[in-house]
């Protein structure tokens, strides 16, 4: 259906794909992944409009494909007021009307012969959206979705993970012979991440989903596209499957780059002892010696293990605070209230303690946002910090807190850096490299943006961080290095998450929103409420224990310690196995 081959591409600031190659066939589920920033938008806005491109290589697509997207922005605000069944079935609703107008138009017509040419083009489109079963159709999906019940809601009436859901949801009964989505993960909550996953199984045709969502990657693809790097690797099969080669190759590939290092130090002493020989002995042989040992020397270099899929590089993302204060409250909420057209939350009251590390859950659209922003604008008689606290905030809204009219220099300058180089070592750590430091913030991708806020935060060395949704449009890796950073962080935070792995992994209790206000619930209730209501237990439980024999393999490799790095695949395969 589409075949990409010795494709290459390059911005002005970097170069994106090199010579890669890749098809898509009917029937196939696949999801795309890589490193923020590596270029997977782009590649499918490539495959989706390939004029607009000056690229290298082939891009094949069959004649009349069909390709049907949903964006990872949602841009409610640009859709008409319908009906959740009118935004759905708008090009149905449109056809059935049109064939109306023909039958009625042809009862006092005396040319029949052109209106029965167009009744029979309006039935066809008409008969390729499903015709006589859309109605049908639509309820099925909502059902799929658990979103019957709003079928005949205002669109603007809907939060904006169920917004989203109905996008997808609009797209796929467009019948496309492609359907790509980017990032259409981003900002669910549980239960609607749990209804994605239930449409993309649904679907019949061929995907491509861009998404670092580890729970979606494990349950809905049956081919994994990675780019890393500019070259592209692609497996069929699971993800983790997939994952799990990778760690494979990466403990086969660095024993035997050790090996090679080993051999290219004992070279180079081999060398500077022929060197030395060879600047008091004139002899032609010894000559030879030293250069054909210097050959072997570039031959060992030349073949050094290069591999863009193993050796990933992963941000360093680090929290700290300049004043580490001892335990007492750093916030206190009493009372709070909040309503816009309706009360969303009434009378809430909790406390969070210097060091207390807290998620903040709740279904899309509880005010989760509003109470966060409330918090760091600390301007409301409900709210009072602890006057030591310093406060850090990352918005789900990125130009909020960026202005992406700056570069990213400009923008560290403005945050208060002070050199060029300052900033450059600095952002090292968050994955920019110093040629795209001049770039402009606008033309980040949203995993990049976020990077560039956590770098932010982290420079304001506060006490207290407000982090709204921090792991939406991060790749796994990066994903991984904030749970890293959280847990090594001295200070408080709280976090809106949707996030299981994050909350389960970083955070001790959480503070969820039901009926309008806020209790207290400990990790391990937290856990019994998502196994019961979303996600089976077995599974979670058993990724937990995959995590952490994958953590001590990481470990293991960083003490060369190959033995034990193997022991512990093999422990980490029978998991997978159970998965």
């Amino acid at each position: 259906m589409i075949k990409v081959e010795n494709l290459s591409y390059s911005f002005p600031q970097k170069d994106l794909y090199n010579k890669i190659s890749f098809t898509l066939e009917d029937g196939e589920h696949c999801a795309f992944i890589g490193t923020n920033g590596s270029g997977k938008s782009t590649l499918i806005d490539l495959i989706m409009n390939p004029d607009r491109y000056m690229f290298e290589g082939k891009l094949e697509i069959t004649p009349d494909c069909k390709i049907g997207y949903v964006s990872q922005f949602s841009q409610r605000e640009k859709t008409k007021e319908f009906t959740v069944f009118e935004y759905i079935g708008e090009e149905f609703i449109k056809l059935q009307n049109e064939l109306t107008s023909i039958c009625t138009e042809m009862e006092t017509s005396l040319d029949v012969d052109s209106l029965l040419d167009k009744y029979q083009q309006s039935l066809d489109a008409f008969n390729a959206l499903g015709g006589d079963d859309f109605e049908s159709n639509i309820n099925k999906k909502l059902n799929l979705a658990n979103l019957i019940n709003q079928k005949d809601l205002m669109i603007s009436e809907l939060s904006g993970g169920e917004f989203k859901l109905i996008q997808v949801i609009k797209e796929m009964l467009s019948n496309p012979d492609l359907m790509i989505m980017d990032e259409p993960d981003v900002f669910l909550d549980f239960e609607n991440l749990n209804s994605l996953k239930n449409l993309i199984n649904s679907h019949k045709g061929m995907l491509l989903v861009i998404t670092h969502n580890r729970y979606l990657l494990n349950h809905c693809f049956n081919k994994i596209i990675h780019l890393e790097n500019t070259e592209l690797q692609e497996f069929e099969g699971r993800f983790i499957d997939y994952n799990f080669s990778l760690l494979e190759s990466k403990i086969e590939l660095q024993e035997l780059a050790n090996a090679d290092t080993e051999e290219i130090e004992r070279n180079d002493i081999l060398i500077d002892k022929l060197r030395t020989i060879a600047t008091y002995n004139t002899e032609a042989s010894r000559g030879k010696a030293l250069n054909a040992r210097v050959k072997i020397q570039e031959r060992l270099e030349s073949r050094r293990i290069k591999t863009p899929f193993v050796y990933i590089k992963q941000p360093n993302i680090h929290f700290t605070t300049d004043n580490e204060i001892q335990q007492t409250i750093a916030l206190k909420v009493k009372d709070y209230s909040v309503a816009f057209d309706d009360i969303l939350l009434k009378n809430v009251n909790f406390q969070i303690n210097s060091t207390d590390k807290v998620a903040l859950i709740g279904s899309n659209g509880t005010g989760k946002t509003t109470l966060l922003r409330e918090i760091f604008k600390n301007n409301h008689d409900s709210i009072e910090i602890n006057q030591d606290i310093q406060v850090a905030y990352f918005s789900q809204l990125q130009g909020e807190m960026l202005n992406e009219s700056n570069s990213i220099l400009d923008e560290f300058f403005d945050a208060g850096f002070k050199t060029n180089q300052e900033i450059i070592s600095y952002l090292s750590d968050y994955g920019f490299e110093e040629e795209g430091i001049n770039q402009k913030i606008a033309s980040l991708s949203g995993g990049e943006k976020n990077m560039l806020q956590l770098a932010k935060v982290s420079a304001r060395k506060a006490n207290l961080l407000l982090l709204d949704e921090p792991t939406s449009h991060l790749d796994t890796y990066s994903q991984i290095a904030l749970e890293k950073a959280i847990e090594n962080y001295k200070g408080a935070i709280l976090m809106i998450s949707h996030d299981f792995y994050s909350i389960v992994n970083c955070m001790d209790y959480v503070l969820i929103i039901e009926d309008k206000t806020i209790r207290k619930m400990s990790i391990r209730k937290f856990r019994k409420m998502i196994y019961d209501s979303h996600f089976d237990r077995d599974y979670l439980e058993i990724e937990q224990k995959k995590k952490n024999v994958e953590t001590k393999i990481e470990l293991a490799l960083k003490d060369n310690d190959f033995v034990l790095a193997k022991v512990l695949s093999e422990e980490l395969e029978s998991l997978i196995k159970l998965l």
